[in-house]
C-alpha cells in the first residue's frame, strides 16, 4: 500500500526558473538535435541511424530489400524510445503542433516494424529473425521493450494518444506468451522491461504486466544463478562475448530478495533495484523491500562519489567495492546517476510509513550534480563518464584514463546517456512532487503550480539552488503540505504567513497544514561548507570538497591560472558566493582561502615546496568543460 506516489506529468506546470529554463532547453534544442542525430542529419555527430533500422525492419517484414541492413548497438532501438519518453513529458506541458507530428511521423515508422505476433526489435528482424530470445544475456530485445513501454506510457499520459501504447501492449503480449504461457526459462540481462511494466500496468490496468515483471524479479538469480551459463550452452554464437558466468555483473548471483550489497554493472543494478522496490510498494512485500534498502545502504554509505555519481570503474561500467572512490578514474556513467534518481524516487513510494527525506537528499545530489553534468550547457554535448578529476594529456588518452573525456563528445556509439538525460529533466515535475491522502510530498524544489488530486493546488516560486528561499501557496483547496527539509541545510526556518512557526517534522519533512491563499515559506541554510570524506576512501585522504545547498562545486584551472593541481584548500577559512557567470548560464561562484604550491623542476626533491597565499575560485560541479579544455578536480588536498 501507496503512503504517497508520483504525480502524474500533468498535474506539475513549471513557471519561470532553475528547472523549468532547462525543460525549454530540452525542448527548444535538445530534443530537435536528438532527433537530428537519429534521423543522421546533426553535423558532426556520430552516425545513429535508428530511424533507418525502424524502415529496414518493416521492409524486411515484408520480404523487401532492407537497403543498408542495420546499424549500431544491439540495443539502438531504445534510443528512439528514450527521445519519444522526452517528447511525451515535454508535450504534456508545452503545446508543440509540429514536435507532435514528428512524434506520430515515428511512431508510424516504429509501429510499421511490428511482427505480426507482436515482437519488436530492429537487430533481430533485420540480421537475425531465427535468434530470437536465444540470447537474453547478450540480446537486450526486453531491454529494448522495456524503453518502449515507457515511451508509449509517457506519449499517452502526455498527449492521450495510444498508438504506441496498443502496439506495447501487443508486445508484451508476445512476451508473455513467450514467458508465462509457453514457460520459457529466462530473465533479462539488462534489467529495464521490469519497471517499465509495471508502469504500462499502472496506465492500463492490463494485469499481465504486473505478473510478468514479478516473474521476471522473481526469477532472477534462481535455481543457482546459472541461466545464462545454460543459455549460452545451447548456442554457438554471440554479441560481444559477454562473461555468462560472472553472476554479479548482471546482478544474478542471487535471488534479489538475498542481495545485498551493490555489485556489477551500475545501470543494470539500479534498473532492477527501482523495479523491485517499485513492485514492493505494489504487492506489499516485505522481504523485497528489505532487500531494497539493504542495496540502497550499500549504495548510499559505501559506493557513491559526493556527486550522487556511482559505478566507479571503466571495467564493466561497474561498482567495485566498499570505498573504492577513484576520482580521476571515475566512471560514473550519467545513466547511472538518472537510474539512482529513479531508486530513490520508489524508495520514497515504498516507505510503509512515511517518506524518508535522505531517499529524497540523494535524488537531489544525483540530478544537481552528475545527471546536469552529462550535458553541455549548450544542451549540444554529453558526458557519457563524469570524472571527479581530469588533467588534459592524461584523461582521454592515458590506457588506464580513456574514459574520462575532458570535453563532451557531441553524441556516442554508445548513445543511451544523451537521451536519459533529456527524459529525466523533462519528467522532473513527476520526481519533485508526490502525494497522499490529503498530503502535497515536496520533495525536491521546482517553481511552477501543482495540481493534487486531493483538490489542492499549490504554487512553488523559487530561485533554487542559487536562491535559498522556497515558498508555497496555498491558491485553491487546502491539504497539508510536506516538505523535505535537506540534510545539508543546517539551520532551516519555516514560516505561514509571515509568522515563524515550528512544524511537525518526521523523517527529514516538515509537515504544515494549509487552507486556501496561505504562503508556507522555508529558509533554507544557504552557507557553503567544507566536506571531508571517510577515511576509508584512499583517495581523499587529506582532500576536501566544498559544497553549497545541493550544489557539489569544483576548481577549473580556467579560473585558476590554469593549474589546479598545485591548489591547497584552508578549510578554516571564509568561503563566499562570488559573481553570477554569464558564460556558465548564470552559475553562481564561490571564493576561498587556499595556497599554491610552487612547482619544482625535478620530478622528487629534498627541498620543501614554496606555499603562497592565494584566493581559490570554485565553480558549480555540473558546469565544468563548459569553456574549453582545462583541469579539474572536486577534492582538493587542505590545511586550516
Amino acid at each position: 500500500m501507496k503512503i504517497q506516489k508520483q504525480i502524474s506529468i500533468k498535474q506539475y506546470r513549471p513557471s519561470e526558473g532553475f528547472i523549468s529554463r532547462y525543460q525549454k532547453l530540452i525542448r527548444e534544442v535538445v530534443i530537435p538535435y536528438q532527433y537530428d542525430v537519429l534521423c543522421d542529419k546533426a553535423e558532426g555527430a556520430e552516425k545513429s541511424h535508428v530511424v533507418q533500422n525502424f524502415i529496414n525492419a518493416a521492409a524486411a517484414l515484408r520480404g523487401e530489400d532492407v537497403g543498408d541492413g542495420f546499424y549500431g548497438m544491439v540495443f539502438q532501438d531504445s534510443d528512439a524510445a528514450k527521445w519519444l519518453e522526452a517528447v511525451g513529458y515535454s508535450l504534456a506541458v508545452w503545446h508543440d503542433p509540429k514536435l507532435e507530428e514528428t512524434a506520430d511521423s515515428l511512431i508510424d515508422i516504429i509501429a510499421a516494424a511490428q511482427d505480426e505476433d507482436g515482437y519488436l526489435n530492429t537487430y533481430f528482424t533485420i540480421k537475425d529473425r531465427d535468434k530470437r530470445w536465444k540470447n537474453l544475456l547478450e540480446g537486450h530485445e526486453l531491454y529494448c521493450a522495456g524503453h518502449f513501454m515507457e515511451a508509449a506510457v509517457a506519449y499517452y499520459n502526455g498527449t492521450g494518444k495510444d498508438k504506441l501504447l496498443k502496439v506495447m501492449l501487443k508486445n508484451m503480449e508476445h512476451i508473455y506468451k513467450h514467458f508465462i504461457t509457453e514457460k520459457h526459462e529466462g530473465y533479462p540481462g539488462h534489467p529495464e522491461v521490469e519497471l517499465a511494466l509495471l508502469k504500462l500496468y499502472r496506465a492500463t490496468g492490463e494485469k499481465h504486466c504486473l505478473e510478468l515483471a514479478e516473474h521476471f524479479i522473481n526469477a532472477r538469480g534462481e535455481n543457482g544463478g546459472d541461466f545464462y551459463k545454460r543459455e549460452k550452452a545451447l548456442r554457438d554464437w554471440t554479441v560481444w562475448g559477454n562473461n555468462a558466468e560472472d553472476g554479479a555483473y548482471q546482478q544474478s548471483f542471487a535471488p534479489v530478495r538475498e542481495q545485498s550489497d551493490a555489485v556489477g554493472h551500475s545501470v543494470r543494478a539500479v534498473y532492477l533495484y527501482t523495479a523491485m522496490a517499485d513492485l514492493a510498494s505494489e504487492t506489499d512485500d516485505g522481504k523485497l523491500l528489505e532487500a531494497c534498502r539493504r542495496l540502497w545502504n550499500s549504495i548510499a554509505d559505501k559506493r557513491m562519489y559526493i556527486t550522487g555519481g556511482i559505478g566507479s570503474t571503466g571495467i564493466g561500467e561497474a561498482f567495485t567495492v566498499d570505498y573504492d572512490l577513484p576520482n580521476d578514474t571515475a566512471y560514473a556513467e550519467t545513466c547511472a546517476s538518472c537510474g539512482l534518481m529513479f531508486f530513490a524516487s520508489r524508495m520514497l513510494e515504498a516507505c510503509p510509513d512515511r517518506p524518508d527525506g535522505k531517499y529524497g537528499d540523494i535524488m537531489e545530489r544525483a540530478f544537481y550534480n552528475t545527471v546536469l553534468a552529462g550535458m553541455q550547457l549548450d544542451g549540444k554535448r554529453f558526458f557519457y563518464v563524469n570524472p571527479l578529476e581530469v588533467i588534459p594529456g592524461v584523461s582521454g588518452i592515458a590506457a588506464t584514463h580513456w574514459h574520462d573525456k575532458p570535453q563532451r563528445p557531441e553524441w556516442f556509439v554508445c548513445a543511451c546517456c544523451p537521451p536519459n538525460v533529456a527524459r529525466t529533466i523533462a519528467a522532473f515535475g513527476t520526481y519533485a512532487y508526490g502525494e497522499g491522502d490529503r498530503t502535497a510530498y515536496c520533495h525536491l524544489y521546482a517553481s511552477g503550480e501543482v495540481d493534487f488530486s486531493f483538490g489542492l493546488t499549490l504554487r512553488c516560486e523559487t530561485d533554487f539552488p542559487y536562491g535559498f528561499t522556497v515558498k508555497y501557496t496555498a491558491v485553491r483547496g487546502n491539504g497539508t503540505a510536506a516538505v523535505r527539509i535537506p540534510a545539508w541545510s543546517e539551520s532551516t526556518a519555516v514560516s505561514l504567513n509571515g509568522e515563524k512557526i515550528s512544524p511537525r517534522t518526521e523523517c527529514g519533512y516538515a509537515y504544515v497544514d494549509l487552507s486556501e491563499g496561505d504562503v508556507l515559506e522555508i529558509a533554507l541554510d544557504d552557507r557553503a561548507r567544507v566536506v571531508y570524506s571517510s577515511a576509508k576512501v584512499a583517495e581523499n585522504t587529506g582532500c576536501a570538497a566544498i559544497q553549497r545547498g545541493a550544489l557539489v562545486y569544483c576548481f577549473e584551472g580556467v579560473d585558476n591560472g590554469g593549474d589546479v593541481l598545485s591548489l591547497v584548500l584552508d578549510d578554516s577559512g571564509e568561503i563566499a558566493a562570488g559573481e553570477a557567470k554569464a558564460e556558465l548560464g548564470g552559475a553562481v561562484t564561490l571564493t576561498a582561502k587556499g595556497y599554491r604550491t610552487a612547482p619544482t623542476d625535478s620530478l622528487y626533491s629534498f627541498e620543501k615546496p614554496k606555499i603562497t597565499a592565494e584566493t581559490l575560485t570554485a565553480v558549480p560541479y555540473y558546469t565544468w568543460g563548459n569553456r574549453g579544455e582545462n583541469q579539474m578536480r572536486v577534492w582538493l588536498p587542505y590545511r586550516g
